[in-house]
């Protein structure tokens, strides 16, 4: 057969692409050449809809023990009790959480997603906005952080059957003790979705929901630097305290409900060449490496935001305590849409982003997400983030000037030159 040179044509152009420029999209990493080689395995040909051990189809032998692997050090990297590693996105793992949770109707209590929140949180755009009813917490207008008083409020007044904590957008590190008080006090599920700062979280740099959400969610490709995929985990708290009144009087345990609300609820055959990678990557994040790699970011992500406040950008919240920064441009006159395309043009990626109380619509935007897992995946340290102010700065003051955005284009071919993918 012959080779589909047009696609590995491309394929071999966006590795290109990936090697000379600055990511700093914060959604975004680099996996290690084992993640990779597991993930185009031929377990990519085997069909294992069911549970390990309880499958659909015969020759599953060997893909249980991969996904009891993935299963064993999902747990380990996180102290969870239980886990599910087959949600193809994050999205999915949260769209199962629901299905479990909340009949049709429901009440749902997010994170506003202009506020830094997902899609998935309740957003009228998204499933989980159209098939539940959702309301929503954000920020205080003068510090960025989270409104907890807003969170009790809304909850005390529209008493909902399940509170989502976690963010797309959001720099400052969570309370998830305090959530848990006010979710008992109105007898709500607390789903806690860690999609971006999972990896700090498992290092022990930022706080652990385990301990006081009755569900945790994660995606594996940001922080843990694994393959595009999901997760759902829960603690010792392995059954729903209220007792699933609200499920169909279903007797089920949360972990039973959770299992099928996945198969055959929101998807059918798992992919185990990506649970295999997924098995990889948390395998890679158990290593003291990992925690090294970690503190590595938080580091940088810190010094990079000093650097934009130093040069006259505003950081939503002041600060950063995570992987990440929202930085509102309005200050400098510009939109997220003309700065992520303008960046672009120098090789340096970011993504165009609503900040809390944004005059924008979400397709300019008036803010830009920056994050530093895959910068420091490639090797870059606290010295070199003034240098990556510096070359953002010049372009966002400077659109429209090509000679300009040209010259940055060349300082970042020589910043990333001789750099690799993957230096951990």
């Amino acid at each position: 057969m012959a080779r589909d040179t047009a696609i590995f044509d491309l394929i071999e152009k966006e590795k290109e692409r990936q090697l000379h420029g600055i990511e700093l999209i914060a959604s975004e990493n680099f996996v290690s050449d084992d993640v990779m080689n597991a993930m185009g395995s031929v377990l990519t040909n085997k069909y294992a809809e069911g549970l390990p051990g309880k499958r659909y189809y015969g020759g599953c032998e060997i893909v249980d023990q991969v996904e009891n692997i993935a299963i064993e050090r999902l747990c380990k990297l996180f102290g969870a009790e239980w886990a599910n590693v087959q949600p193809h996105s994050g999205a999915q793992a949260n769209a199962a959480v629901l299905l479990a949770c909340l009949n049709p109707g429901d009440k749902i209590l997010g994170f506003d997603l202009s506020h830094g929140g997902h899609l998935t949180h309740g957003s009228p755009v998204n499933f989980s906005g159209k098939i539940y009813k959702p309301h929503f917490y954000g920020v205080n207008k003068e510090t960025g952080k989270v409104d907890y008083e807003m969170m009790e409020e809304v909850a005390r007044r529209e008493k909902p059957k399940l509170i989502i904590c976690g963010a797309s957008a959001y720099s400052r590190d969570w309370d998830y003790a305090r959530i848990r008080k006010i979710a008992d006090e109105v007898g709500a599920l607390i789903l806690a979705d860690i999609s971006h700062p999972a990896g700090m979280i498992a290092t022990g740099m930022l706080n652990s929901p385990m301990e006081h959400c009755h569900i945790v969610t994660t995606t594996t490709h940001k922080t843990l630097r694994g393959p595009r995929g999901g997760v759902i985990m829960m603690g010792k708290n392995f059954d729903n305290p209220f007792g699933l009144k609200w499920v169909n009087g279903n007797p089920k345990s949360m972990a039973a409900l959770l299992d099928a609300a996945v198969f055959p609820g929101t998807q059918g055959g798992p992919l185990e060449h990506v649970i295999a990678a997924k098995a990889v990557a948390f395998g890679e994040a158990l290593k003291p490496e990992y925690a090294t790699y970690m503190n590595q970011v938080k580091l940088n992500a810190a010094t990079l935001a000093e650097e934009f406040v130093k040069r006259g950008y505003q950081i939503i919240s002041g600060g950063t305590e995570n992987h990440s920064m929202l930085i509102d441009l309005r200050s400098k006159g510009v939109t997220g849409k003309d700065a992520e395309n303008a960046l672009v043009l120098a090789d340096i990626t970011v993504n165009k982003n609503m900040v809390p109380f944004d005059t924008e619509s979400p397709f300019v935007t008036s803010g830009i997400r920056v994050g530093t897992p895959a910068i420091t995946t490639r090797g870059m340290k606290e010295n070199e983030m003034a240098k990556i102010a510096e070359l953002v700065d010049k372009v966002i003051t400077n659109i429209g000037n090509d000679e300009i955005i040209q010259a940055v284009h060349k300082e970042v071919k020589e910043l990333m030159a001789n750099r690799p993918l993957f230096a951990w």
